[in-house]
């Protein structure tokens, strides 16, 4: 949710109109068929059956995503202005979590839905995307400019989302389907890890209030950081492999008490992804370019906060702390690998900066929860339930993946996933004290 859908007392916008959306080059109609066409694309190579898996409550089908996107726009732009639905059964299908404009099906069991069909869905895709453009080409308020910027961030985060379920919905197939990205061997020597000194102290952190943010990232207030050092890439496979074979799995002195449960009680003992025994010698992972040699370069992903952070106690070292991670992305420029390049996943460092990998590759969790800042109060209506009333029981990540959008991301961008997550592309950058 973004601050600038309610005005500055906590009212509605004004009402102020402007006639630049009709422009058929404006840049916010320009954005939408952009942003839509990528969500399209991502779902180029697959069959339908694959458009309707659901292999674990976490993940949702393809196909939801595609309908659950096009439902936030009808419900939050459209309806408002009179829209009628193509099926009044949508409003309760493809409803996530607003519990301000009605019920929803149960997550867990989106799997379940055959109907309505892929192609249907579609359709009602090209029914929203037609409504849409014509409603820009109207006269909007500042309200509705408002919610078009926040859907289409919304629709980024499922573009992430859709590439993260189906990886996980493919790997589950016996026969290891390929999504079909290009593969390039890493073929980069590890450089040994260095940490870089920053003087800490009293410091800015969140959104300064200008461009688009969601709700979250804000207000903007001063915090302390005591000084501090930052691992200059991220941790990579072969030194998780190092971990594992000094028995880091094995090791409760390691890992956090509920992270320690969590591990007997899944059998974890490695990343998410990853063979549970070497092929011919050599560990192997999932990939979304089907299974692949991992190689020693390239970063360890796919790990929950329990993993990282026993890697981290392992390693004589600690998480960072968000705002320490803040302080880093806004000191340098946002070069890396997102999802435009088409790797879809993360690629050894490049030695490019003297902190390197901090854009991009995979999200890196911190050690702190996730949490409102001081003053923080979440907008009124059924948008105001996007991110403020997850504020309990997760865990921060910044920097984004190899699969985010390099236009959805900014330096006080504050991801979040509960601490077993680890489907998402996850990845872990050590700190330490000084």
């Amino acid at each position: 949710m973004t601050t600038n859908v309610m005005g500055p007392d906590g009212g509605r916008a004004s009402r102020t109109r402007s006639r630049s959306e009709a422009r058929p080059n404006h840049p916010l109609r320009q954005r939408y068929l952009r942003v839509r066409a990528l969500t399209s694309r991502l779902c180029d190579g697959l069959e339908p059956e694959d458009f309707v898996v659901q292999s674990m409550p976490d993940v949702s089908p393809t196909k939801w995503h595609l309908a659950h996107t096009s439902w936030f726009f009808e419900t939050f732009l459209l309806k408002p202005r009179g829209f009628t639905s193509p099926d009044p059964a949508y409003a309760y299908l493809f409803n996530s979590y607003y519990n301000g404009v009605g019920e929803q099906y149960p997550r867990p069991q989106r799997g379940m839905l055959s109907r309505p069909t892929v192609r249907e869905v579609q359709s009602y895709r090209a029914i929203i995307d037609e409504a849409v453009l014509a409603t820009l080409e109207a006269d909007l308020d500042a309200r509705e400019r408002a919610i078009v910027e926040l859907g289409l961030h919304h629709e980024q985060q499922h573009q992430e989302l859709l590439l993260t379920d189906i990886k996980h919905v493919l790997s589950q197939n016996p026969l290891h389907p390929d999504f079909g990205a290009p593969w390039t061997e890493a073929g980069t020597e590890t450089t040994p890890l260095r940490f870089v000194g920053h003087a800490g102290g009293e410091v800015e952190v969140g959104h300064a209030g200008t461009g688009f943010h969601f709700d979250n990232e804000g207000p903007r207030h001063r915090t302390l950081l005591p000084p501090f050092t930052l691992g200059h890439r991220l941790v990579t496979v072969g030194e998780y492999r190092a971990f594992i074979d000094d028995d880091g799995y094995r090791r409760p002195e390691l890992w956090l008490d509920e992270g320690w449960h969590w591990r007997q009680r899944e059998n974890i003992v490695a990343p998410l992804y990853w063979d549970r025994t070497d092929r011919d010698g050599v560990r192997h992972a999932f990939t979304l370019s089907g299974y692949r040699r991992l190689e020693a370069s390239e970063p360890v992903v796919h790990v929950s906060l329990y993993e990282a952070d026993a890697y981290a106690r392992w390693a004589d070292a600690r998480l960072p702390r968000e705002h320490e991670l803040e302080l880093a992305l806004r000191a340098r420029p946002m070069k890396g690998n997102f999802v435009a390049s088409g790797a879809l996943h993360p690629r050894p460092a490049t030695g490019e900066s003297d902190v390197d990998q901090l854009w991009g590759d995979g999200w890196e969790w911190t050690q702190s929860s996730y949490l409102p800042y001081p003053g923080y109060r979440p907008p009124r209506g059924a948008v105001g339930e996007y991110n403020g009333k997850f504020m309990c029981n997760q865990h921060v990540l910044r920097g984004g993946s190899c699969v985010s959008s390099r236009a959805h991301l900014r330096a006080t961008y504050r991801n979040f996933f509960p601490a077993s997550a680890r489907w998402q592309f996850t990845c872990i950058r050590l700190a330490r004290d000084l």
